[in-house]
């Protein structure tokens, strides 16, 4: 038997009704949530010191530029990640789980492309302020390679080689 969809009739393992699936992948996705919403929230705790330390002024223009950039996608990425919880909160009880898990799962997802934004944008800036190196573009290219793979690239290998259509 063919693995498919969650929603698809073909699917083997779990004999679960839309709600039951609904439920588990609730759970399952505020897990993940909560992982990645942890560390979002110290780094954008740590950004929002910057602007207060005194070399802050000493910082080139577009170094400032790169702060606020990143101090705004780390906001953005805290909104993002904190969604699926409001989201939640906001439409409990609505017999509307397995849309809203659905929904949940695509802030999630923007949560995840932002922080990858917000961790590049970091690592430049810190780069750039504690090396002054020709090398520290080259450097974050190589992390944010190391991201994609880890984040992306493994994980829609695994979906491919182990489903069939």
């Amino acid at each position: 038997m063919a693995v498919t969809g969650d929603g698809d009739a073909g699917r083997r393992g779990r004999h679960e009704t839309e709600e039951e699936r609904a439920d588990r992948r609730w759970v399952e996705l505020i897990q993940e949530v909560r992982v990645a919403q942890t560390g979002v929230q110290i780094l954008f705790g740590f950004l929002l010191t910057v602007v207060f330390q005194p070399k802050y002024d000493h910082l080139s223009h577009i170094d400032q530029v790169i702060y606020v950039v990143t101090v705004v996608l780390g906001a953005a990425t805290t909104g993002a990640l904190t969604g699926p919880v409001s989201l939640h909160r906001l439409v409990a009880g609505r017999r509307i789980k397995p849309q809203a898990v659905a929904w949940a799962s695509r802030l999630t997802f923007v949560g995840l492309l932002l922080l990858l934004a917000t961790m590049t944008c970091s690592l430049l800036l810190i780069l750039r302020v504690a090396t002054h190196g020709g090398f520290v573009s080259w450097l974050v290219a190589a992390v944010v390679a190391w991201y994609l793979l880890c984040w992306f690239a493994l994980p829609l290998w695994t979906l491919r080689r182990h489903t069939t259509r």
